[in-house]
């Protein structure tokens, strides 16, 4: 053996056999009191009570040993937790599995000896105690006369004592009537007397003094009807009353072996045997004496071959009657042999239902005995992982969990039993419901507890209960919910919410535009969405409208969820019961306003993200409830970056959703995001001074410019030639020059004519490749450079780009 296993083996098993100890007493006093009326007042000597008290306490052996295995297994590993030996054994590689298995081992052999114990020990106590019990009820009460009052405790005889000296004994004013003859004709009164009773508690010695003996004969006969009355005075007298039963008698041999209780696993099976065989043999001949019965006029008219009886029935004139009287006659006869069959039949039921219960209690007790001793061996696989779980391993909170899970054992395995011995179960199911109960949770904590998992945060068990109670609250009345949004990117969560089930009531979209040359009336894409959805929409000119707020309460929404919509006033933000959250489209608090996802990428930043937050009066500054990050790559435009969040902002609504239901969110000041010296980037509203470009400003910046606002607005520059209008050539992708550009004046324009067209900048240059000119379609520089005559003749104007950007970081 190990030396661990011996360190860990001796932690067991001292406080195993202490806590057995101590479980033995607290079940033998529960076991004392309620017994304890059968025992005082008997004269008992202290042998029989302690005979009594032991075999008391080996009747509770099934119940004390799980419950030490229980308690001494959680002490074990928890000391050891809570001494920091189980992070060391820990950090040396030892697995808890491997800690707990010699304390498995121990259990395993515990439970073997529980079984040996239930089956040869505790049958030979119940027999045992049921004779001591019954020897002790047969004992009768020690004689104690009250004073003032009639005492009929002594066979035969009724004392009155006037008082009693307790010093001396003496009792004065004594009244006896011995009632040994017919009626109350015998009475003796003495001024006083003293009784003492023999050492073996055979007779009782009354002596009295001066007193009068009163005896009347009590006999009449037909001629003589007087009675004869004897009056006799003394001064001193003596009686001997002979006493039966006053001393207690042990019985030579226990009687009652053949309790179930008292039976070990041989004799039940044996027992189990012989009922099964004269239940079957009885309802044999119990149906065979049925059908031969003389309450049938005609036994044939059975099919009774089962029974032996294999006469075919043939009677010509059956069930054929002369007249009337007859037929009353016959009818009457009928009758009463079906009330005497029906009689013998409820015989017949009531004796195999006696069996029927004899034989299922019999099977039931059979099976127990390897129900608790399979019990000794579960408790190790709750206590133990408690244990290392909790890590607490005194009389605290391990032990009172300890407790709880010992009485749901104790509770489950009597209503069990308790059913299984009404027939209500199976005895299988009565004797092992305990066990299949507990034994999931057993090894559900030891998998927690190998795994090492933390089970005193209650946290997840809120979190279920939770969202159990709102997925019931669910059945009854959904959650109303109504959506605002406008763009694309508000479509993918409307789509997600409406795939997990989510009751999406309304939709508030911005109201139709006329745009273009031809003024064609547009639609919102998430107006298109919901209509296709067959959901309601609303499309107010203004949010403050009375008209709109009506419509607005009239959907009795619980919650509003807000994606890239205008800013709400309180009056429609504040109308909800459950709040209204909001998708922005940045990891807040950076990037606050309208257009988060360009200003990231103007910026050159290398992450942003979506965030969920309940929205106040200001502009996204609400209580954070949900982030989440992606990582912007080098090339990504502000559309690119746009279809990420797109995806995982769906996936925040959802589940931002869900936790408002279930009231499992808790927000975070935005502030608390902000590390160290960090400087908060606003999202201000895109401008046409913004999409200007600025040759002037570094190559860099103008990339990343050209990249924030791909695909729109897009960033532009003006081509002028001398003598001609400026036009305007949107760009929507370019590339950074890695040569230098020496010597050249920022925003002059280089080209072959035909395969590149670079413009300069403050330092370098940026090579265009997807392009726009004014009046004409989107494409690439080749097929531009195609139709461009002469692009070496035009310069560029002065943009605005670098000033705007100055004043976000101003």
């Amino acid at each position: 053996m190990k030396k661990i296993d011996r360190f860990i083996l001796t932690s067991f098993i001292g406080p195993f056999f202490m806590i057995l100890l101590v479980v033995i007493f607290i079940l033998v006093m529960q076991f004392l009191w309620v017994y304890i009326d059968e025992l005082v007042g008997k004269g008992l000597s202290l042998g029989i009570v302690a005979e009594f008290l032991f075999w008391g306490s080996c009747t509770v052996l099934p119940l004390a040993l799980p419950l030490a295995t229980l308690l001494a297994s959680m002490m074990t590993v928890g000391n050891m937790g809570e001494n920091n030996e189980l992070i060391a054994l820990k950090a040396a590689g030892v697995s808890v599995l491997r800690v707990m298995r010699p304390i498995l081992i121990a259990s395993f052999f515990i439970s073997i000896g529980t079984f040996f114990v239930i089956n040869n020990l505790v049958p030979v106590s119940y027999n045992e105690i049921f004779t001591l019990r019954d020897d002790i009820g047969k004992t009768k009460e020690e004689i104690k006369i009250p004073s003032g009052t009639f005492y009929d405790g002594v066979d035969g005889y009724v004392l009155r004592v006037g008082s009693r000296n307790n010093k001396t004994g003496m009792m004065k004013d004594v009244m006896l009537y011995d009632h040994h003859g017919r009626g109350n004709t015998r009475l003796t009164l003495a001024d006083s007397a003293i009784m003492k009773m023999s050492k073996d508690k055979s007779y009782l010695t009354f002596k009295m003094f001066n007193g009068v003996n009163y005896q009347e004969t009590n006999e009449k006969t037909y001629r003589d009807t007087s009675l004869q009355l004897q009056r006799i005075d003394f001064s001193k007298q003596e009686m001997v009353i002979a006493l039966q039963n006053y001393a207690f008698q042990k019985s030579d041999s226990a009687r009652y072996g053949d309790q179930v209780k008292a039976l070990p696993l041989e004799k039940l099976r044996e027992q189990r045997d012989t009922l099964l065989a004269t239940r079957d043999s009885t309802k044999s001949k119990q149906i065979y004496s049925m059908a031969a019965s003389y309450v049938f006029s005609q036994n044939m008219q059975l099919d009774t071959t089962a029974c032996g009886i294999t006469r075919n029935f043939s009677d010509p004139d059956y069930l054929n009657f002369k007249d009337d009287r007859a037929t009353a006659a016959a009818l009457e006869r009928a009758a009463n042999s079906a009330r005497q069959l029906q009689t013998n039949l409820e015989s017949y039921e009531f004796g195999a239902f006696d069996y029927t219960v004899r034989l299922r209690w019999t099977a039931l007790e059979f099976l127990r005995r390897y129900g608790q001793a399979l019990a000794c061996f579960i408790m190790f696989f709750i206590g133990a992982p408690l244990g290392a779980l909790i890590r607490k391993g005194g009389i605290g909170v391990s032990a009172i969990i300890s407790l709880l899970f010992f009485v749901l054992y104790w509770v489950i395995d009597i209503t069990g039993v308790k059913l299984a011995r009404d027939g209500s179960i199976s005895t299988v199911a009565g004797a092992f419901m305990s066990a299949g109960v507990l034994l999931p949770i057993g090894l559900f904590l030891t998998w927690k507890a190998i795994h090492d998992t933390d089970i005193s945060n209650l946290d997840s068990i809120k979190n279920w209960w939770r969202k159990a109670k709102s997925n019931m609250a669910g059945i009854f009345k959904k959650t109303r919910i109504v959506y605002m949004g406008t763009p694309e990117f508000a479509v993918a969560p409307l789509k997600a919410l409406l795939e997990q089930k989510y009751n999406i009531v309304g939709v508030v979209t911005v109201a139709d535009k006329p745009s273009g040359r031809g003024q064609k009336v547009n639609e919102s894409a998430v107006k298109k969405f919901a209509v296709e959805q067959g959901i309601p929409v609303l499309q107010p000119v203004k949010l403050k409208d009375p008209e709109f707020l009506n419509q607005l309460k009239a959907l009795k929404a619980d919650l509003f969820i807000v994606v890239a919509f205008r800013m709400l006033p309180e009056e429609v933000w504040g109308m909800p019961k459950l709040g209204t959250f909001n998708l922005h489209a940045a990891l807040l608090p950076q990037y606050r306003g309208a257009a988060p996802i360009n200003w990231a990428v103007i910026n050159g930043e290398t992450r942003t993200g979506a965030t969920t937050f309940m929205i106040d009066k200001d502009i996204d500054t609400g209580g954070i409830i949900l982030r989440q990050g992606i990582n912007i790559a080098d090339t990504d435009t502000a559309g690119d970056v746009h279809d990420k969040l797109m995806a995982i902002g769906a996936d925040l609504v959802v589940q931002t959703t869900q936790g408002i239901i279930e009231r499992n969110v808790d927000t975070r000041v935005q502030r608390s995001f902000i590390q160290g010296s960090e400087v908060l980037k606003p999202a201000p509203k895109l401008s046409r001074e913004l999409c200007h470009i600025d040759w002037n400003d570094s190559t860099k910046q103008i990339y990343n410019l050209i990249r924030g606002l791909s695909p729109y607005p897009a960033a532009f520059t003006e081509l002028v030639k001398e003598g001609s209008a400026p036009a305007q050539l949107k760009i929507f992708t370019a590339e950074k020059v890695d040569e230098p550009v020496e010597g050249t004046i920022p925003g002059r324009i280089l080209t072959d004519g035909k395969t590149y067209l670079h413009i300069t900048t403050a330092d370098g240059a940026i090579s265009l490749k997807d392009v726009q000119i004014a009046g004409k379609k989107r494409m690439d520089i080749k097929a531009f450079l195609a139709g461009f005559r002469e692009p070496e003749l035009y310069t560029t104007t002065a943009g605005t780009s670098k000033a705007e950007i100055a004043k976000t970081k101003a």
